[in-house]
């Protein structure tokens, strides 16, 4: 039994736990500290810290702080670990914890955070999902059900100054290009919401204004979104300061790959049991600069899948060359083409593309100019049939439910 190691509350705000913290730097002090072999158990909050309520309202999607996210448990030093190393973790268990027995899926307003497919649903909507054992179904998307892999969206180890330094220059350098877009082109260091767990007063208004956000993956693992990434997992960090920093959090129940609604998991608070250990020197030993994992041995099975294309051709009818983006793109909106003729809103439609466990595959990314991308559809998490046939689809939703909309 893995020993608990920190403990939420769901009482208390983010900011007054010092053992989470919302943003990267290398002196966010160690929460606490384990040895190599050691086994441990970490709660997390969702996400938004608890800005999601369990309704039928979309406001709060529409006016969610995302300057705040993502709330991470930790960091947590590792004995002996030292930079240039790999810290290894085992991801022994992955679950709900019963204060939070509950998940929600947003699809973010185009000027708080859009999504990858913004201009086409630039409206806040939310879905909130019931836990049935192992299966998520939705009162907001009826006649679906599925088993979730529930995984860690965020987890990595703090970086080291230098590496501080590239991240802020690199993404500097590209917000510079349109400081004004709409969603921005990234996420630039904000002082004023950061929350970096328990560093000293006096050393927080510098270390904030320089401290990187939270929303991509880096070198160091963070915003990964590696919906594989679920009890059985091991993962291998390079380490850039010493005793690695080890921070997670960002929990999903199920993901579909890409995450494409933005908020398009099922977000949740729960807890994950972690057993690490270090490689040393593995980073030059292996030619190591982002995290590699081996995947979980446990996942649902599903065996029939409807497989939607998509090419380098944009919605206008513009030609990109070699574009895997577009071509990702132009799969889902086939799919959510498709579920609608079946009485799916475009909505409802976009989310389960975002929570289910459908596969993206680049197919094929050499045949000039067009990339073809692939989304692969589980048919067996529907309860009607979906398959095309010469009779035509049957509209087996109702229309009756829906996505929750801004009141």
């Amino acid at each position: 039994m893995a020993k608990p190691l920190i403990k939420v509350d769901f009482k208390a705000s983010p900011e007054k736990q010092p053992y989470l913290h919302n943003r990267w730097h290398p002196e966010i002090p160690m929460v606490a500290w384990v040895k190599p072999g050691d086994e441990f158990r970490i709660e997390c909050i969702d996400w938004t810290g608890g800005q999601i309520a369990n309704d039928n309202n979309a406001k709060d999607v529409q006016v969610v702080d995302l300057s705040k996210v993502h709330y991470l448990s930790g960091p947590i030093g590792v004995k002996g670990a030292e930079p240039g190393d790999l810290l290894v973790v085992d991801l022994l268990d992955v679950g709900v914890l019963p204060e939070s027995a509950w998940g929600f899926t947003g699809i973010f307003a185009k000027e708080n955070g859009g999504g990858f497919l913004t201009d086409q649903y630039p409206d806040a909507r939310k879905a909130c999902w019931n836990f049935s054992g192992l299966y998520a179904n939705s009162r907001h998307i009826p006649r679906v059900e599925f088993a979730g892999i529930i995984h860690p969206g965020l987890i990595g180890c703090l970086p080291s100054k230098e590496l501080l330094s590239t991240w802020n220059t690199r993404e500097g350098a590209l917000f510079a290009t349109d400081p004004q877009r709409v969603p921005p082109l990234c996420a630039m260091p904000y002082a004023p919401t950061a929350h970096m767990g328990g560093m000293a007063k006096s050393k927080i208004p510098k270390a904030a204004a320089e401290a990187a956000r939270t929303v991509p993956p880096r070198e160091h693992g963070g915003n990964c979104d590696i919906k594989n990434l679920s009890r059985g997992s091991k993962i291998f960090f390079p380490v850039y300061v010493k005793g690695g920093g080890l921070s997670m959090g960002d929990i999903h129940f199920s993901q579909g790959d890409g995450e494409i609604t933005f908020c398009g998991a099922i977000e949740m608070a729960g807890f994950l049991d972690v057993r690490v250990s270090i490689i040393k020197g593995g980073m030059k030993m292996y030619g190591i600069k982002n995290p590699i994992f081996q995947p979980s041995p446990v996942e649902p099975k599903y065996s029939r899948f409807l497989i939607f294309e998509g090419i380098s051709v944009d919605e206008s009818g513009k030609q990109h060359y070699l574009d895997a983006t577009v071509a990702y793109r132009q799969a889902c909106l086939n799919a959510i083409e498709y579920l609608k003729k079946f009485g799916y809103s475009g909505e409802q439609a976009y989310a389960i593309l975002g929570t289910a466990p459908v596969e993206g595959h680049i197919s094929g990314i050499v045949d000039i100019p067009n990339a073809c991308a692939t989304l692969y559809l589980p048919t067996e998490i529907f309860d009607f049939p979906m398959m095309p046939t010469s009779a035509g689809p049957t509209k087996f939703v109702d229309g009756k439910a829906d996505l929750a909309v801004v009141k």
